[in-house]
């Protein structure tokens, strides 16, 4: 009799007793929990967690579920990788820059001062070397990284007096995204690591001299146009800063097969849905903050130049000194030059072009 015939003739008592039991794999519910570095107000960079978190319920079918938490629930906004790799949470949801300070090449995973821009970010993260790379780095804090967004070219942040040459920076207390505040010092300035959801307080009672967070649309939501009259561009630290979802890595190694694809869909899907919110928001923020009296600057070229320079011989002095940097920046810097001379025959060229015209 064939296993087709008995099931049908013996019915399930018959088919247990003869000991071949149908395959039934069931799979069990998985609970995770997520910190965020950042506050539920900003939907566009919060969000992008509960994006993640939405899918992986859809495409479990409510059987692996992620609840997000936002910066001070679980723990402070920059203690989520100590939380992860301590196993405190499953996962967090961050700029991987922010922790440079336990070692420079973390911010090799998010963004660098005259780094890729988002397009080339996600084209080494995915099709160059980048993943693998910062997979081996990561491993060293039992995390693994999946992409979680990014937020595209930044602005240069809010000022409080105007920035008319190099000196004008000498001295200045900036909050200052991670990486990007070791080549401020180099020119002069005086960089502050402070929490998004901080910021404002600090700009309005004269804490700090300048800040910046992302762009017009998050910026415009925190208010930093009220207590800063000066908006500078480009954010040359941030072309292109990735975010991540940092998963423990026990906790990822424990999931079955198809959750693992879960994860990695998820991300993926979270990853294109952050920067499309920015791309779609930023237009109308900025044209309501220059509507509003914003004064719309760019940064001086002095210090583009004086920033660009201390970049590269920071990164040199890295090389030596830094053996992960030096390995992961070896090859993140042959991919942007390749990256730039690609970009100039075409999207740089597009868009020139397109900017010059009346539409």
């Amino acid at each position: 009799m064939d296993r087709r015939s008995l099931i049908k003739n013996a019915g399930i008592a018959g088919v247990l007793a003869a000991g071949v039991a149908p395959a039934v794999h069931a799979q069990a519910a998985v609970r995770w929990r997520l910190a965020s570095s950042f506050p539920k107000s900003l939907d566009t960079i919060f969000g992008a967690a509960e994006v993640f978190a939405k899918q992986v319920k859809a495409m479990s079918g409510g059987k692996f579920e992620v609840s997000v938490h936002a910066a001070g629930e679980l723990m402070p906004a920059f203690g989520v990788v100590d939380g992860v790799q301590q196993g405190t949470i499953e996962a967090a949801h961050t700029a991987p820059y922010y922790f440079f300070g336990k070692n420079e090449a973390f911010g090799l995973g998010c963004a660098i001062p005259f780094g890729l821009n988002s397009r080339q970010m996600s084209a080494w993260m995915y099709e160059g070397n980048g993943m693998k790379l910062m997979r081996e780095f990561y491993a060293k804090y039992s995390m693994i990284n999946f992409p979680g967004g990014n937020t595209g070219a930044q602005m240069g942040g809010w000022y409080r007096k105007e920035i008319k040459s190099l000196k004008d920076v000498k001295g200045m207390k900036m909050r200052i995204g991670g990486f990007g505040g070791k080549v401020l010092e180099r020119i002069g300035g005086v960089p502050q690591n402070i929490p998004g959801g901080e910021i404002y307080q600090a700009l309005e009672k004269g804490t700090i001299d300048a800040a910046e967070w992302v762009g017009p649309y998050d910026d415009q939501k925190l208010g930093f146009n009220k207590v800063a009259p000066y908006y500078y561009y480009p954010g040359w630290w941030e072309g292109g800063p990735q975010l991540d979802f940092f998963i423990n890595q026990k906790a990822f190694d424990a999931l079955s097969a198809e959750n693992k694809a879960i994860v990695e869909s998820a991300s993926a899907h979270a990853h294109v849905v952050m920067q499309a919110k920015y791309d779609a928001l930023n237009p109308a923020a900025l044209k309501q903050l220059v509507g509003a009296g914003t004064k719309l600057r760019p940064f001086p070229q002095d210090v583009m130049a004086a920033a660009f320079k201390e970049a590269m011989g920071l990164y040199e002095e890295l090389n030596g000194k830094n053996e992960d940097w030096k390995k992961i920046y070896g090859d993140y810097s042959k991919f942007r030059a390749d990256q730039n001379l690609w970009f100039r025959f075409t999207e740089a060229t597009f868009d020139r072009f397109m900017q010059s015209q009346k539409l």
